[in-house]
Order: structure tokens, then sequence, then C-alpha cells
């Protein structure tokens, strides 16, 4: 957020935000918070004035034993609000990171329950970054504010305090160490705000090495930095971004000095005028040295007393402007019904209908699908296909509720899908699409998506899927890890293989409608083969929906829809279509063409 931008929340509502999750998550925070300012005051006290009394009893001829004794009282409370101040330091993080963490669950709930089309919106994206890098470590704003909150009232009781003591000093030169201390203020801070206004270029200085010094670590990547010899030119890339870092920081040191010059400058100023007229007051009324020496600390005090309550509130406002971002995000309006949606309706079967649907994706005008009515019925299995681009992942986005239609409504059972709570309604979808993840955990727990699962259920999905034997044969089989960023024994499986268990985590969830967008696209032709002879079974009493590019792949759907330019162009069974001669006829004859003339060429190579 630039510095001039306005943050959707005040300070204090960022300031009564933190306080609430501290009180619901750690409240010994907000306690400990006041605490520390209570001791620091203290000891700034004692600190003030254990030196003029020390030499305030000499100059009274104090025998030893109350010279002693003075000390020691002095020494006695400096040890003890250090000691104390040292202790409230070190138990006060854990509450503070727990504080922080509990604000990191929140966006991370946030971010789970969104709405789909929130996490694709660049500037809910953009939004999010900024959220989270506001709670990325201790220096960060959802820890950090803590101790800019308590530093920030330790000034102002310490402002209080002072401008009582320095009450019969001479108001106009109050006035002159308080214009100092704020002029010197707001000079040095515009100067030194140079690297906070050029932040977004120091951003990309660290963006690019950052990325350069993690991308190269990536497996993905192993390959073809050995193959393509991308090492060289990795580093060549890594130093440039370093040089240019480098230069910036050139620039932001030479700006720092004037802050430097500024200040001694004010420095020679304040202190001059306060020698001066201290001195000559202890002249001419016969002030002791004590009293010289403690006026002239405090007003000392009363300058960093004045520059801390600035320096403090401005890093508050920093701070507030970060954690803004955060309950913008925690805040974000929700295109979808969750809670307050209606429940689902009570049926053994479910269809699905688009009425008079068109869809175009968020920032974009160009409709991918126009005005399309289609109904999908109970147990029936249908197949869309069609070219690259033709909108068969849109269909599914839709028909998921993923994505609201532009224009038109999508119906379940005849009853718009915006009306009902969206959550039980993907309850009903198991799917497999064309972008999975799988966590690294067991191969059992990734199939049931849960550590609480029926283990002949697993073993059942993962045969239909046709991936039992492979997993049968590994030492610890169901139970093996995959991937190898949290265990060193994890396994990596194939293309085809992580294809196969994705189909039976859907196939566990066991949900009545099955949406398979492109679910055999890295399987060969012999595991297609297979997983189409299982696909009746698979499907048996659900209403499902097969997305393929292939359309020898359909021939055991009941319904084909070949779509082209946003609209179904054709529909029909298989060998009808085929007949007909149409769009879908040529498309399939090119393809088929293209297996027989591969078969024939490898059967002349063998």
């Amino acid at each position: 957020m630039k510095e001039n931008e306005k943050a959707k929340y005040t300070i204090w509502e960022n300031v009564t935000f933190m306080i609430a999750t501290a009180w619901e998550s750690q409240k010994r925070v907000l306690f400990i918070c006041l605490a520390v300012v209570g001791i620091s005051l203290a000891l700034n006290l004692v600190q003030l004035f254990i030196a003029p009394e020390i030499l305030a009893q000499v100059e009274k001829e104090a025998s030893v034993q109350e010279l002693f004794l003075t000390i020691c009282l002095f020494t006695g409370g400096l040890f003890l609000f250090q000691a104390l101040n040292a202790y409230l330091a070190t138990i006060r993080m854990p509450g503070e990171i727990d504080v922080r963490t509990a604000i990191i669950r929140q966006l991370t709930r946030k971010n789970l329950d969104t709405s789909y089309p929130n996490i694709h919106d660049p500037a809910i994206l953009k939004l999010e970054a900024q959220a989270k890098r506001a709670t990325n470590g201790n220096s960060d704003a959802a820890e950090h504010i803590w101790r800019t909150i308590t530093d920030l009232l330790t000034n102002v009781a310490g402002f209080i305090v002072y401008l009582f003591l320095l009450s019969n000093i001479n108001p106009l030169l109050l006035l002159l160490v308080m214009g100092t201390a704020i002029g010197g203020f707001f000079i040095s801070h515009y100067i030194y705000e140079w690297e906070y206004r050029h932040k977004e270029e120091r951003e990309v200085y660290d963006k690019e090495i950052n990325y350069f010094l993690v991308k190269p670590r990536e497996l993905a990547l192993a390959k073809e930095i050995r193959i393509f010899g991308l090492a060289p030119w990795l580093r060549e890339l890594r130093m440039k971004s370093m040089k240019a870092l480098s230069a910036f920081l050139v620039r932001r040191e030479k700006a720092y000095l004037w802050a430097n010059v500024v200040d001694v400058a004010l420095n020679f100023l304040r202190n001059g005028a306060i020698y001066a007229y201290l001195i000559k007051q202890t002249l001419d009324l016969g002030w002791p040295a004590s009293k010289f020496l403690l006026l002239f600390s405090a007003v000392g005090g009363f300058t960093a007393w004045i520059t801390g309550i600035l320096t403090q509130f401005n890093q508050l406002h920093k701070e507030s402007l970060a954690l803004s971002r955060i309950q913008e995000y925690l805040h974000l309006p929700e295109p979808f019904s969750f809670e307050e949606g209606l429940p689902l309706p009570l049926a053994h079967d479910y269809e699905l209908t688009f009425e008079d649907v068109s869809f175009a994706y968020p920032g974009s005008d160009k409709k991918i699908l126009d005005h399309i009515n289609l109904t999908i019925h109970p147990g029936e299995r249908l197949a869309v296909v069609g070219l690259n681009g033709a909108g068969k992942t849109t269909m599914v986005m839709l028909f998921c509720g993923f994505y609201d239609p532009t224009e038109g409504r999508v119906l379940l059972n005849g009853q718009d899908i915006r009306a009902f709570n969206r959550r039980k309604y993907y309850a009903l979808i198991s799917g497999v699409f064309q972008d999975f993840s799988i966590l690294d955990t067991t191969i059992a727990e990734c199939v049931a998506q849960t550590a609480d699962f029926d283990r002949e259920k697993v073993l059942r999905c993962l045969d239909q899927a046709g991936l039992k034997e492979t997993i049968n044969r590994l030492p610890k089989g169901m139970d093996t890890h995959l991937g190898r960023e949290v265990y060193l024994d994890g396994i990596v499986l194939s293309g085809g293989q992580t294809q196969r268990l994705m189909l039976a985590r859907a196939l566990y969830k066991d949900g009545p409608i099955l949406v398979l967008d492109e679910p055999t696209a890295a399987l060969d032709p012999l595991a297609e083969s297979e997983i189409y002879r299982k696909y009746e079974g698979m499907t048996a009493g659900k209403t499902s929906l097969f997305i393929s590019h292939r359309l020898a792949s359909t021939r055991f759907c009941d319904r084909i829809l070949f779509i082209a330019d946003g609209g179904i162009l054709e529909e029909g069974k298989h060998e009808d279509l085929v007949a007909k001669g149409g769009p879908y006829a040529d498309l399939f004859e090119v393809q088929s063409r293209y297996y027989r003339e591969g078969g024939e060429k490898n059967g002349e190579e063998k």
C-alpha cells in the first residue's frame, strides 16, 4: 500500500481488532503490555534520579551510611526493574506469536473457504499476499504491533511525567525543545522514508534475488538445469539482480546522510540553548549542581519522549496499513451463499440443467459459452467433446458451482444452485480435474482425504482406478508416503499413476454426481481402455459428466455433446454422430486416421 493511499480501516479499528484477537487467543499479551509500560517508566525514572540524588547527598555532606543507603536503594531499584523488564521481554514473545498464529489461522480459513472466483481475482490475490506479508515473522505488523503499542504508551506516559518535572522551566525553552524535536523528526522522517517511497523498486530486486535463489532448487527444474547447462545463466541473472540491489542501497545511504546532518545541527541548537539557560539559572538563583544535572537530563529525556511518540505513532500508522489489509481480506464479500444458503433437495437422483446459460470470465467481455440450454438427466452418462478452448472445462466449472453464469441459471432438480448452501452443493460432486494437487500424506489418506478411513473401500477404489497392483507392490502398500518434501521415504508417482490416484479419490468420495475432466489425458492407450471398461461400474446410479478431446473415448456414454464457438454444435450417440457426417465425424476421422497411421508406421518399423 502506498503511503498516501487511504486504508479501509482506521488505526483505532485495527488496534481494536488486534485487542479482540488477543483477548480470544492469548489474554496475557494485553496484561504484559501494560506491565511493560509501567516497569519501563519506573526504570527510566530510577535512571533519571540516581545521579542527581547521589550528588545531592554529597552536596549536603550526608554521612557515609546515608550515602551508602541511597546508592543501595537506587542500585536495588535498577536491578529490580531491569530484572522485571528482562523477564517480561522473555515471556511476552510466545504470547505475541500465538496471536499472530491465530490471525494466520483466520487467513488460512478464509483462503480455504472463500468463493472460488475470489482465488482467481488478481486484485484479491494481491490483497491476500499483502495480508500474508503482515503475518510472516516477528517483525511484521501482526506481531510487532504489540511492541509498537507498548513503546507508544511508554513514551506518552514518560512525556506526561517529564512535563510535570519541568513545570518550573521557562515555557519558551520547552517550546524550543518541542519545536526542534518535532522539526527534526519530520525532516529525518522524510529522508528516512526514502526507502519506503521506493519500496516497490526494492521489492522487485528482492523478489528477483529470491526467485533465482529458490527456483533452481526445485526438483521440477533439475533435469533442465543439467541438460541445457542453465547453471551459469542462472548465476548471471542472480548477480545482475544483486548488483541492481547494491546500487539501490548506495542511493539510499546517500539520502540517509542528510538525516544525520540535520540531526546534529538541531541537537547542537537545542543543547546549546538548554546549557545557556540552565547555567544562567544556576548562577542567578544559586541552584545546586544536582538540580542542574536533574533538569538537564530531564530536558534530554523530554526530547526523547517527544521523538518516541512521533516515531511510534508513525510506526503504528504503517502497521495499521498492513493490518487493514488483513481485515479487508478477512471481510471480503462472498458471491456465493454458504451457511445462510438453503438446504439441498432430498433426492436419490439429481438432474442438472443449463437454462439459457452464457459465461465470460471476470474481467473479459468474450463469452466462452453463449446461451446454452442443456439437461443432464438423473443417472445419465453425458460426454462433452470439442477442440481445445471450446469451453468444455468452463462448462464443468459452472456445473460444479465454481462460477455462477454471467447470464442464465444452473439448476439442480429445477432449482437455481445460487440459492443453496454452496458447500453442501459441493458435497454432491466427486471430480477429477485437469489441475489437481497431491499433499504429502500416505496413499490411503490421499484417496480418503482424511486420517480416519475405510481401508477396504480405499483398496476397492484403487482397484477400480487400475492402481491396486502398483500399490500392492510397494513395501508399505497404501501406507506408503507420497512426495519428498515432508517424508524422506516418499515416492513420486508418474503422471498416469497420479491421474489414476485422483480417480480413486473421486470414487472414494462417492458423490451422486461424478465429473471427469480429461481424466485419462496422461494415460497410455491400453490404460485408458482399461478405465473405459470400468466406467460403467464407476458411474452406476450416478449422474456423470465426462469431458474429453478424444472422441473415441466417449462411446460408452449415453449421449455426446460436441461443442464449438460457445454453443452445442451437435449431440447424440457416437454411432449416430459419425453416420451424420458433420463436424463430429470429421474430427473423429482425423483422430482415428492419426492412430491408424501411427499403427502402420509402428508395424513397418517392427
